[in-house]
């Protein structure tokens, strides 16, 4: 019998080997998200202003759906599913995403301010919204790739551009409206009113409508360059040696 201090070292080995990709994304992802903060926190040093403070509890929220994604296709990779325990999880991505790709919203506040270099308040503004809408989108590729394993391709796609195509109208809500994901819980029947009304009569808001479907169909296509751009392969293969005989 093999000894468990012998046997637990291989087991992690094989874990890691198995996920290693995942683990270097993951870890990718935290230093681009550190790096943002970092820049954050110079700003508030050097200048002494507050003033994008904001973007870190921001970034908080786009990490939110990257973690229910996370633990949803932990559990669907074990053996005994509970799907009510799914059901939650997915339900929490699902409410939570719109807040990833929402950060681009916040170029909106690029100004000259506090004798900082418009420049640098751009990198900054921008290394945050490149994080939410690359966090976001890491989500949506785990939870599609979670729903093509139990529903098939079909179904996976039909959900992707449904959850894009609300989470431009989720922008919309967020960036004029200023509700917040947590209203669905906290404020539910108010929050139901304002999309009841634009639902019903979109012509009515033309602003909720131009808004809705510029950023779906820009998070559409940006998406879907992101996803091809995983399954292409552009090395090299050895040239085909000819058989002479």
């Amino acid at each position: 019998m093999a000894h468990p201090q012998t046997v637990l070292p291989w087991l992690q080995q094989t874990w890691l080997q198995q996920h290693r990709d995942k683990l270097a994304l993951l870890l990718v992802l935290g230093l681009s998200s550190a790096m943002s903060i970092a820049i954050v926190a110079f700003r508030i040093y050097y200048s002494g202003s507050m003033t994008y403070y904001f973007l870190i509890w921001n970034l908080f929220l786009a990490w939110v759906p990257l973690g229910c994604a996370l633990v949803l296709w932990f559990l669907s990779q074990q053996g005994r599913r509970s799907f009510w325990l799914l059901g939650l999880f997915f339900g929490g991505w699902f409410v939570f995403f719109p807040n990833s790709p929402y950060i681009v919203t916040d170029l909106l506040h690029l100004a000259p301010r506090h004798n900082i270099p418009l420049w640098y308040d751009l990198m900054l503004i921008f290394s945050f919204a490149w994080n939410g809408l690359i966090l976001g989108f890491t989500s949506l590729w785990i939870v599609q790739g979670v729903i093509q394993w139990m529903c098939g391709r079909w179904v996976s796609w039909a959900l992707v551009m449904f959850t894009l195509g609300l989470s431009g109208f989720g922008i919309y809500l967020g960036r004029f409206l200023r509700w917040n994901s947590w209203d669905v819980v906290t404020n539910p029947y108010e929050l139901a009113a304002d999309i009841y009304v634009r639902i019903v009569n979109p012509l009515a808001h033309p602003r909720t409508l131009a808004v809705t479907l510029l950023f779906s169909g820009f998070l559409a296509v940006a998406y879907c360059t992101v996803a091809l751009l995983t399954q292409a392969r552009w090395t090299h293969k050895p040239p085909v040696q000819s058989i002479s005989r």
